[in-house]
C-alpha cells in the first residue's frame, strides 16, 4: 500500500521555535512574556486573522493566448508590486497547516500554478531554471528583495513541464521539492469531477497521487480542483481511496473569485478554499481578480492577515475574538 501523508483537519496551529541568534534576558515570568508578546503584536497592528491573497497562475507566455495568460512582464510587476506592499510569499501547504512563519508587520501571499505548464517551469542544460519561467523570474525578484521567499505551489498533471519520461518528470519535480517548493495534486487528467461518480472522483484524485508519489516519494498535501468545480460530495476531494492509494488532504483549493480566510479564522474551510485570478482591472476582473484585490487589500489594511512574527502564537486586535476558532484557544494573543 502507498501510504500518502497528510495532516488531520483539526488544530492547525504549529508550535515550532525560531532559532534564536545571540543571547536575550528572559522576562521574569510567563504573565510578564505575554505582555511583552502583546505589546509587540500591537506595535506591528497584527492581525492573523485576517484575510490572505491566494493567487492563481497558469501560463508565462510573451504572447498570450488566453485571458488565464500572463507575459513574463505582467508577472514580474506583479511580483514586484507584491515585494513592495509588504508581502511573503508562502506555500499552500503552510497556508493549510498554520505554519506561517513570515517576520512581523508582513502579510503571507500564496503563490499557485496550475497544469504544469514548461513556462512555470524548464531547466536548462546545467540543471538550472531558464530566466524566463516563473520560477526564473520568481527567484530574480527574491534576489532583488531580501525577505521576499521563492516559494511557490505547483499543481501538477500527466503533462510535467512538457517533459517526457519518468527521470525527466523526477528531474524537475525533484528540483521543486529541493529548493523548498510545494508540489500539489491537479488530478492526472485534469478531468471536471463535478457530476462525476464518487468512483470517479477517486480515481482521478489518487492516479495524479501516485503520479507524484512514484516520481520523488513525497505526497501532496493539498488538491487544486480542475476548473475550480467540487464533487457532489465536498468530502470526496479531502479524504478518500483506490487501490493501495490513500489521500488525506490539508485544503482543496477552487479556481478564483476572493481572497482566501486566515487558517485560524472560524471562516476557514479546508473544502474550499478559493483563489484570485492573476489578472488586470478589465472586465469583470475590474473587481475580481489579483490587481483588483490587492488594491483592496492595500485600501483595507483592517481586514488583511498582519503577522505578529512569532509561529508560536495567532495575534490579533481582541475586538476580533469572536472571530477566532475555538481550535486555537491555546495559542491565542488577543491584545
Amino acid at each position: 500500500m502507498i501510504a500518502l501523508a497528510g495532516c488531520m483537519q483539526g488544530e492547525t496551529k504549529v508550535v515550532a521555535q525560531h532559532a534564536a541568534s545571540g543571547k536575550s534576558a528572559k522576562p521574569a515570568n510567563a504573565q510578564e512574556a505575554r505582555k511583552a508578546a502583546m505589546a509587540r503584536a500591537a506595535k506591528v497592528k497584527a492581525n492573523e486573522l485576517g484575510q490572505i491573497p491566494v493567487l492563481m497562475y497558469h501560463r508565462i507566455v510573451a504572447k498570450p493566448a488566453g485571458t488565464d495568460d500572463r507575459t513574463p512582464e505582467q508577472f514580474r510587476t506583479e511580483l514586484e508590486r507584491l515585494a513592495k506592499d509588504g508581502y511573503v510569499p508562502i506555500t499552500a501547504k503552510e497556508y493549510t497547516t498554520g505554519r506561517i512563519g513570515i517576520p512581523a508587520g508582513t502579510h503571507p501571499v500564496v503563490l499557485t500554478f496550475d497544469d504544469s505548464s514548461p513556462s512555470q517551469l524548464t531547466l536548462d542544460g546545467s540543471g538550472a531554471p531558464k530566466p524566463d519561467t516563473a520560477v526564473g523570474i520568481l527567484r530574480d525578484v527574491a534576489h532583488k528583495h531580501p525577505g521576499f521567499r521563492p516559494v511557490a505551489t505547483f499543481y501538477v498533471i500527466k503533462d510535467m513541464f512538457g517533459t517526457f519520461g519518468p527521470e525527466a518528470q523526477a528531474q524537475v519535480l525533484g528540483w521543486l521539492r529541493d529548493n523548498g517548493y510545494d508540489i500539489g495534486n491537479h488530478t492526472r487528467d485534469h478531468l471536471n469531477l463535478r457530476g462525476r461518480s464518487k468512483e470517479q472522483v477517486t480515481e482521478q484524485i489518487t492516479a495524479g497521487h501516485k503520479l507524484i508519489t512514484a516520481l520523488i516519494k513525497d505526497a501532496p498535501a493539498t488538491l487544486a480542483l480542475p476548473y475550480g468545480n467540487q464533487p457532489s460530495t465536498k468530502d470526496w476531494a479531502i479524504r478518500g481511496s483506490a487501490g493501495d492509494v490513500r489521500y488525506n488532504y490539508t485544503g482543496v483549493f477552487l479556481a478564483g473569485y476572493t481572497p482566501a480566510a486566515s487558517p485560524f479564522s472560524k471562516d476557514f474551510d479546508p473544502l474550499g478554499i478559493p483563489r484570485i485570478r492573476a489578472m488586470d482591472k478589465v472586465g469583470d476582473c475590474a473587481r475580481f481578480c489579483s490587481t483588483a484585490w490587492l488594491d483592496w487589500l492595500n485600501a483595507h489594511p483592517e481586514d488583511r492577515y498582519t503577522s505578529d512574527g512569532d509561529i508560536n502564537t495567532v495575534a490579533y486586535p481582541k475586538f476580533k475574538n469572536p472571530y477566532a476558532a475555538p481550535r486555537i484557544t491555546r495559542y491565542s494573543l488577543p491584545y
